[in-house]
């Protein structure tokens, strides 16, 4: 367990943030991850960061808020918070997120709160929100088990050691952290997903069409789209990996250029409950009716957070073979779930994903066709009997997903 966790540290600090000699360290990370927190300061240091700051949750103190604080308190987001990661952007910090949130945390918290809750800190965050989206630093998002999530991922070991240290396993092999040279295979998966994302811009699609059980969904591409994988580079010239895993090649979709049914395959944890078995009727780009089995209010409360988050920001292409996927496990985590199935995102767009875009002014990524919003959150409807046509402006069609997987 040892060597795996040293591998792991060595991954998040080596290929996700990909710490510089010289270079701050801001680590976003609950208490209960504490053990590994200071195993990312120690590799931090090792790699020859200059200093490493903390900014410590926890889960049972959330929950404390959202069941006894005043209604005006959802309404605030603090400064102090706001301009550590402001700071952060200007002084050209990497950040890691440690993320081993309950995935039922706020099961039966009035919607409303959590509504306000998310509106005070999307607004509050948003200029710095713009940061991570233009790749202006270096940032990273790991997982750790925290009791709640394993025992929500297997719930059928008998004692919560068995089901933390399963999801732990779960976690290496996600990751790739279980193999000798875990850093060497990060690279060449990440040259294997650049290949694809080269294939798609080299052709420059005007659209695609995906089809599945549930799914008939025909999105429009902006003019000057770009396809990503993996890894990006921050203004300083830096690469960094946002995401460890990740298994997607993605871009944007023209904000009023999305028409169709869409239907998820996977649940989506948000705001600490569950929303599962859901779908979403979109007409020139705008969500304009929805349905979900489980967590209707809270699908509401997503779609409903500002004008743009009834309009997607990202179409991300996963192999139905994707290890995460291969695994047979439901992980209630976005980060792992995202990746095991083709998805979406309502909200936000990444300026990123078009070609000079990260230079562009809010108002000019508007005019380019990106959804602005302050909210992103992704949700997965890939599966085996996913195919997605990739159209040319003259018609013309290339497969590029034939029963789930990549046919490129």
């Amino acid at each position: 367990m040892e060597q795996l966790l040293e591998k792991y540290a060595a991954l998040a600090v080596n290929i996700g943030v990909n710490i510089q000699k010289g270079q701050n360290l801001l680590i976003r990370s609950s208490i209960s991850s504490a053990p590994f927190a200071r195993l990312i300061v120690k590799k931090a240091y090792e790699a020859g960061a200059k200093d490493v700051h903390i900014l410590w949750s926890d889960d049972d103190i959330t929950r404390l808020r959202y069941d006894l604080a005043p209604d005006e308190a959802f309404k605030e987001f603090p400064d102090y918070y706001v301009k550590a990661h402001t700071d952060a952007v200007e002084q050209n910090h990497a950040i890691l997120s440690i993320v081993s949130v309950d995935p039922d945390l706020l099961n039966g918290v009035p919607a409303e709160r959590i509504a306000e809750a998310t509106k005070a800190a999307g607004t509050a965050l948003s200029e710095f929100r713009h940061a991570l989206q233009a790749d202006q630093i270096s940032w990273s998002i790991v997982a750790v088990p925290s009791e709640a999530w394993a025992a929500k991922v297997f719930p059928n070991l008998e004692t919560s050691e068995k089901q933390v240290d399963a999801l732990w396993n779960a976690i290496f092999s996600a990751t790739r952290a279980d193999l000798d040279d875990p850093v060497s295979a990060w690279q060449s998966h990440i040259n294997n997903l650049v290949q694809k994302s080269d294939f798609l811009n080299n052709h420059k699609f005007h659209s695609l069409h995906l089809r599945a059980p549930g799914t008939d969904l025909t999105i429009e591409l902006p003019e000057k789209h770009l396809w990503c994988a993996a890894e990006s580079v921050n203004a300083a010239g830096t690469t960094f990996t946002a995401n460890i895993p990740t298994e997607e090649v993605f871009t944007m979709p023209l904000k009023t250029g999305v028409n169709g049914v869409v239907t998820s395959k996977k649940p989506l944890s948000y705001g600490g409950n569950l929303i599962n078995n859901f779908s979403l009727t979109f007409e020139n780009g705008a969500i304009t009716d929805f349905t979900a089995e489980t967590g209707y209010e809270t699908l509401e409360t997503l779609i409903t957070t500002d004008e743009g988050s009834k309009y997607l920001g990202e179409v991300a292409l996963v192999p139905h073979s994707s290890p995460i996927s291969t695994s047979n496990l439901t992980f209630y985590n976005t980060l792992f779930d995202e990746n095991a199935s083709v998805h979406l995102a309502i909200g936000s767009a990444y300026s990123f994903n078009l070609d000079g875009g990260k230079k562009m002014s809010r108002e000019e990524l508007v005019a380019a066709g990106a959804n602005q919003s302050i909210t992103h959150v992704d949700f997965m409807i890939g599966c085996a009997e996913m195919n997605i046509d990739a159209i040319k402006k003259d018609g013309s069609k290339i497969a590029i997903f034939q029963n789930g997987e990549w046919a490129i």
